[in-house]
């Protein structure tokens, strides 16, 4: 039976980093709730133009619209199989709709947690620095800064931080994220179907073990 892969994790606990690599060695697409709202921006559908408005306006797109963009965008050729959904559902309210829509599809929702230790994750976050000229990311603390073989790349001068990786907005961000999705945690535990993911691994052992467990029909 095909799958729904849920993934949920803290921001830093390498999400999408594990969508990514599902998707490029097993060919199991990826479903980005993020890269659907930045492609509604210049969209013309009846869907596109109501979500633009509410985010022109400033407002939180409602739970009832974000499950019909995701319902949309999951019912084309590529989502057939298995896929991965990432950064939805963020609320039981959508973990509820997301069961209509897998009876619908005739598929099992599995929900995988990558649990990262909170020091790690405020490491991972503050740690960051990214190269102006060519993209390259770093971390001061797990990828210290090494000469880049691109001659135009001067890590001394080029490399920034993003304003919201400081330790206060880091540690906001962790507070919000756990307030908010300690219910949908719960959720999926209540119901068997949550793998805990030990996340403060390499990625290649975290990459094995969801790999593996989407494998298994428990």
């Amino acid at each position: 039976m095909h799958k729904i892969i849920v993934l949920i994790g803290a921001p830093g606990a390498g999400k999408g980093t594990q969508a990514r690599l599902l998707e490029e060695r097993r060919g199991i697409p990826q479903i980005s709730t993020g890269d659907m709202f930045r492609e509604m921006k210049s969209s013309n559908t009846p869907l596109a133009l109501e979500i633009q408005r509410i985010m022109k306006e400033g407002g939180l797109v409602p739970d009832d619209l974000t499950y019909k963009m995701v319902k949309e965008r999951t019912e084309k050729e590529d989502c057939k199989g298995t896929y991965v959904l990432d950064g939805f559902p963020r609320n039981v309210i959508q973990a509820d709709m997301l069961e209509e829509l897998a009876k619908e599809q005739n598929k099992k929702v599995k929900a995988f947690l990558i649990d990262v230790d909170s020091d790690i994750l405020e490491k991972r976050l503050t740690g960051r620095r990214t190269c102006k000229v060519c993209g390259e990311i770093f971390n001061i603390y797990f990828k210290p800064p090494t000469k880049c073989d691109r001659p135009e790349c001067d890590l001394e001068k080029n490399l920034v931080q993003r304003e919201d990786d400081n330790l206060e907005s880091v540690r906001k961000r962790l507070i919000t994220y756990e307030e908010s999705t300690k219910p949908l945690i719960e959720y999926y535990e209540k119901s068997g179907r949550l793998v805990k993911i030990n996340g403060d691994r390499e990625v290649e052992q975290i990459y094995s073990e969801i790999s593996r467990s989407i494998d298994d029909n428990s």
